[in-house]
């Protein structure tokens, strides 16, 4: 199993807000509208350089997309920050009808995803936006890793032409993924070649897969690591290759099991390759206030969810 360097701890959010000020330096066009968490979002570098391309919307989210959709239509590039609940299950009826149906080209970057948002409880802990989003034709749907990632996964779909989904996370989470990296919309990453059982993951799993790769070579499991940051378009062929190689799969990720990575890749295999498969998801379930690490081991989606979901995956395989 690959040893990974870590070189800190920073927050998914502080990558987007890195990425948002680099990309307005490249392309006057981009602008940004917030819903009153300029803060959390780390937009402020933005507006504090770029004061007249920041529309501080308040908290109005439904017009801030319908008014991104607009500058779409002027030629602008929006890129629109709030919490992941409120950039998708609150409007996502501005969303399907005025940024999805007509493609505009409104990137909707999207915080505080997940139960790793921690206290803020239940209420703003949204586990449905991946699978909401990816259902919407055309859609783009991005969850990164860290904060290397999610830098250059700002940068990436600021030159994409597209409605795109991004969603990135609260919490201060080891970076591993290389500095100034080029992200490829679309390509999904090995990270750790094995032969004995492929878990694809997500966001900030793909962290908590790596933990699982290396508890599990000490007892003789060879693991495939591919870290899925693009759950739309899916990298059909990555999954195929690994699966048959492999010949059983687990997928980890913070979200619902229902409509997440793991449908996703299900629904490949299925139709292409029928494979003994486990999901590391929270299952049909709400969250809860509590700090991130009691919150994942609570509902299973933590390090030693990934291994025994690995364990139970290898005792089907045929």
């Amino acid at each position: 199993m690959k040893n990974f360097e870590i070189s800190g701890n920073k927050d998914t959010r502080s990558g987007f807000g890195q990425g948002l000020l680099e990309a307005g330096q490249k392309n006057d066009n981009i602008v940004a509208l917030c819903a009153d968490l300029t803060g959390s979002l780390q937009m402020q570098h933005f507006q504090g350089a770029y004061p007249d391309r920041f529309i501080q919307a308040g908290i109005s989210e439904a017009n801030m997309m319908s008014m991104a959709a607009g500058l779409a239509t002027g030629g602008k590039i929006p890129f629109t920050g709030t919490f992941a609940n409120f950039s998708t299950g609150r409007v996502y009826d501005q969303i399907r009808q005025s940024i999805a149906y007509s493609h505009k080209n409104v990137k909707i970057c999207a915080s505080h995803a997940g139960l790793t948002l921690g206290e803020d409880g239940a209420t703003h802990q949204i586990l449905e936006d991946l699978g909401l989003m990816k259902m919407l034709p055309g859609m783009t749907v991005i969850n990164p890793c860290d904060y290397n990632q999610t830098k250059a996964a700002t940068l990436a779909i600021a030159d994409f032409d597209g409605p795109c989904y991004l969603r990135f996370g609260r919490p201060k989470w080891p970076v591993f993924t290389p500095e100034n990296q080029t992200f490829e919309i679309g390509k999904a990453l090995m990270l750790n070649e094995g032969k004995d059982v492929t878990i694809f993951a997500t966001g900030h799993l793909v962290w908590k897969a790596i933990e699982a790769g290396h508890i599990l070579a000490e007892r003789g499991i060879d693991v495939e690591i591919i870290n899925i940051h693009t759950i739309k378009p899916l990298d059909k062929e990555a999954i195929l290759n690994s699966a048959r190689k492999t010949r059983c799969v687990v997928t980890a990720e913070e979200h619902q099991m229902n409509g997440g990575l793991g449908d996703s890749v299900a629904q490949v295999l299925a139709l292409n390759l029928p494979t003994p498969m486990e999901m590391v998801a929270v299952n049909d379930s709400f969250g809860e206030s509590g700090t991130p690490a009691q919150l994942m081991a609570k509902y299973h989606i933590d390090t030693p969810d990934v291994v025994a979901a690995v364990e139970r995956a290898m005792v089907r395989k045929v």
